[in-house]
Formats: structure tokens, C-alpha cells, sequence
């Protein structure tokens, strides 16, 4: 029989939830086919097989978090019967069981093996939470869960087992609590339950602890948006044809950033310990927003990269980001990040930091307002876009946090000088 593991993820993985079995039990699996797909904090990775064969167990459900190393499924050679372990464990108990029911018909093992295969079928538990029960003798259909999706798990075989075992008068308290916790999710069907899946778990957890470990401060200014919508309109169709690759606003704001970087390099660091990590590199990270929640792929040296160069790059990281295709390589590192609510029609918003990065650039929505353009007061209409700059107080004084805003705005309203710069 062999066996198939969870594979070895990344140096900052070490777990993640079964998605998908992209396979059941009895198919035949080739080698290097994909089995199984396994979400973990920051991507969804797919599980291959080394090995040909006859897939004889599932080890793990879907939903099910899983270690790397640990075993998910059994294969065998080929024309093998696929095997079942609760139920091969069940017939062997049945088997022991019947000579000793002959010997002594009040005998309950006789009668344990049928019951727990009618429970298998109506209830859903996880093969840990099966094994659990079938090693205390508890019929999982008595069992009462807590998972939102149904399913048993191993917490509740052995909360029900304390219970069984507890003196009369705990058994009369403790019960009225389970009922009680189950009419706001069962009874009001106003109500839905939805587990947070592992991604969004993460999602949530980083951004709490940058709340608490960062001194978060965000400073304010406004783009006119002017001339790089000149610039857009009347170069877009040869850069197009030449390139193959619309010309977006994001490689005016890539390189906008760089050119502010270099200015102000503490916006491009980190903080590690009691030291401060100058980074003399330029990986930005871009939002990108899935259904799965947001995520930060990196452009890599995008410094060295011409304008079509970041078009590309964040197109290509998009597509994949959208299509569930992001490898680890593709989201690890970054010195600092741009996030974009413009295109859902945000105004005006606050970032949160991307830790252990200081620095984050957000944008909006260009909006035609009136604004003095000249020292005679003249007031025209103009496409403007504000945007924020949230940094870690802790190394960037408010001084430089405001100079690079500043930087930003001016390389994006002269083309000119921003291309020299960039």
C-alpha cells in the first residue's frame, strides 16, 4: 500500500485545508495526477500523485486541516479492490464478536457493527471522529455537533463521551446548554452560517496584527490627473499596437512610487528587531481583489521594467490571481504596495499596512471637480484623484511621509519628469 502525504509547502506553511478530492475511491490514478487541491493561507496547491495505482482510501475530507507529512489517502497496485478502513475494522470486530454472541446472546458486540454502519450513512464525521467513536462504542447519530457544515469531528465524540460518564446531576446542567446554543443557528432562518475558509482566516489575522504591531498613521493629498490622461489618450493606440498591452494607469503610479522611493528610501524597509532593513531593491506589490479575498502579487524589480514591461507583469498577475493560479513565488517578498478602490468607486479611504512592509499607496476614483489652477484664481474643471499614503510611524516621520506623497503627486502631474525619474 503506499502512502500519500501532504507535500512539503513552503517555509512559512505548514498546514492547510483539504478543498477539493479531485478523485474518489476505486478511480485509477495516474502517475503525477493531480488527486486533490489543498488551500493554504496565501494560495491553493495542487496535491499530485508520485505514484500509480488504484486509490483504495481517503484519509482526510474536504474541509479537513491537514499538517504537511501527514497521511491523506492510500494507494494500490492496480486491480487491487478498493478497501475501506472503518468498514474493514468494523467486519473484523463483527467477526471476533460472533463467536463470543454465540457463547452469551446478551453480548453487545454483536450488535455494535450494524449500528455503526447505519450511523456511517446517515451522519457525517470525519475518519478521526469515525475511529474515535467506534473505540468508545458511541453511535455518531447521537452525537451533537458544532461544526456549521454537519459534520462530527473528534471534539465532539469526546465531549459526548463525558457526558455519558458524568455523575446524573452534571449530566442535568450540561445538557440544557447544548440546545440552548443551537436556536440562533438552527431556528432562525434569517440567519446563515458561513465557515471563513483558511484564506480569509489569514486575511483577517494579518491585518489585526498590523493594527497592533505597526504605529499605522495615513497622510492625505490630491492628483490632478491632467496630464497622464492626455498622455493615456493620445499615445494608448500606438503603445497598443506596439506592445499588445493597453496603456493603464498603474505603470504611471509604479513608476511614480520608485521615483518617491529613491527619494525617501525608509518607505522601502522593514523593521526587524532593533534593526531597520534598507531594502536597495524595488518588488511592488499590487492588490489584486478575488473571490477569495484580496491578495498581493509582486512585481518583481519593476524598477528595471518599462512601462509596457509593468503593464504586462500585472496583467499576467491579475489573471492568475483571478484564476487561482498564483504560486508562492508569485506573492512572497515585496518592499512596498499599491491597492486601487478607484476601480470599485472608492472616494476616499485608509489603507491598512501590508506588514512587514512600512509603506502602502492607495488610490481612488478620478472625480471632475473645480480647483484653482493658476495664481490668478482661475478655476477650472479637472479630473482629480485623491490618494493616501499609510506608513509605520515608527521609523517614517510624518516629514518624509508627506514629502514622498508629495514626490508622488508631482511625478504623476509632469509625465515628463516622471520619466526621467523612472
Amino acid at each position: 500500500m503506499i502512502e500519500i502525504k501532504v507535500p512539503e509547502l513552503a517555509e512559512s506553511i505548514t498546514e492547510g485545508t483539504i478543498a477539493e478530492w479531485l478523485v474518489k475511491t476505486g478511480d485509477t490514478v495516474e502517475k503525477g495526477e493531480t488527486i486533490a487541491e489543498l488551500e493554504t493561507d496565501k494560495v491553493n496547491i495542487e496535491i499530485k500523485s508520485d505514484h500509480s495505482g488504484v486509490l483504495q482510501e481517503l484519509l482526510a475530507e474536504p474541509g479537513d486541516n491537514v499538517v504537511v507529512g501527514q497521511v491523506i489517502a492510500k494507494l494500490g497496485e492496480e486491480g487491487a479492490a478498493p478497501a475501506s478502513a472503518p468498514k474493514t475494522e468494523e467486519a473484523s470486530k463483527a467477526e471476533e464478536a460472533t463467536p463470543k454472541a454465540e457463547e452469551a446472546p446478551k453480548a453487545e458486540p454483536a450488535k455494535e457493527a450494524p449500528a455503526a454502519e447505519k450511523s456511517k450513512s446517515r451522519t457525517v464525521a470525519s475518519p478521526a471522529a469515525r475511529k474515535k467513536a467506534r473505540e468508545l462504542g458511541i453511535d455518531l447519530d447521537e452525537i451533537s455537533f458544532r461544526d456549521p457544515m454537519g459534520r462530527v469531528r473528534v471534539e465532539d465524540v469526546e465531549a459526548h463521551k463525558q457526558a455519558q460518564s458524568a455523575p446524573a446531576k452534571k449530566e442535568e446542567t450540561t445538557k440544557p446548554a447544548a440546545p440552548a446554543a443551537k436556536p440562533a443557528v438552527q431556528e432562525d432562518d434569517r440567519i446563515e452560517r458561513v465557515k471563513m475558509s483558511r484564506r480569509r482566516q489569514t486575511i483577517a489575522k494579518r491585518l489585526v496584527e498590523a493594527q497592533h504591531t505597526a504605529a499605522m498613521l495615513t497622510t492625505f493629498n490630491e492628483v490632478d490627473m491632467t496630464a497622464v490622461m492626455d498622455v493615456r489618450n493620445r499615445r494608448k493606440d500606438a503603445f497598443f499596437k506596439k506592445n499588445g498591452v493597453k496603456l493603464g494607469f498603474m505603470s504611471f503610479f509604479t513608476k511614480a512610487v520608485i521615483g518617491a522611493l529613491k527619494s525617501f528610501p525608509l518607505l522601502n524597509a522593514e523593521i526587524q528587531g532593533d534593526e531597520i532593513l534598507l531594502k536597495k531593491f524595488y518588488d511592488i506589490g499590487v492588490a489584486v481583489s478575488t473571490e477569495e479575498g484580496l491578495v498581493v502579487p509582486v512585481v518583481r524589480d519593476a524598477d528595471k521594467l518599462s512601462f509596457a514591461g509593468i503593464e504586462k507583469e500585472i496583467g499576467d498577475l491579475g489573471k492568475k490571481a483571478r484564476d487561482n493560479k498564483l504560486g508562492l513565488k508569485d506573492l512572497q517578498g515585496g518592499s512596498f504596495t499599491i491597492t486601487n478602490g478607484g476601480i470599485f468607486g472608492s472616494l476616499y479611504s485608509t489603507p491598512i499596512l501590508n506588514t512587514p512592509q512600512v509603506g502602502i499607496l492607495g488610490m481612488h476614483t478620478i472625480q471632475r471637480r473645480p480647483v484653482v489652477v493658476d495664481d490668478n484664481d482661475t478655476v477650472e474643471v479637472r479630473p482629480m484623484m485623491y490618494i493616501a499614503l499609510s506608513y509605520d510611524h515608527r521609523i517614517v516621520d510624518g516629514k518624509d511621509a508627506v514629502q514622498f506623497l508629495v514626490k508622488v503627486k508631482q511625478l504623476l502631474e509632469d509625465p515628463e519628469d516622471l520619466l526621467l525619474e523612472g
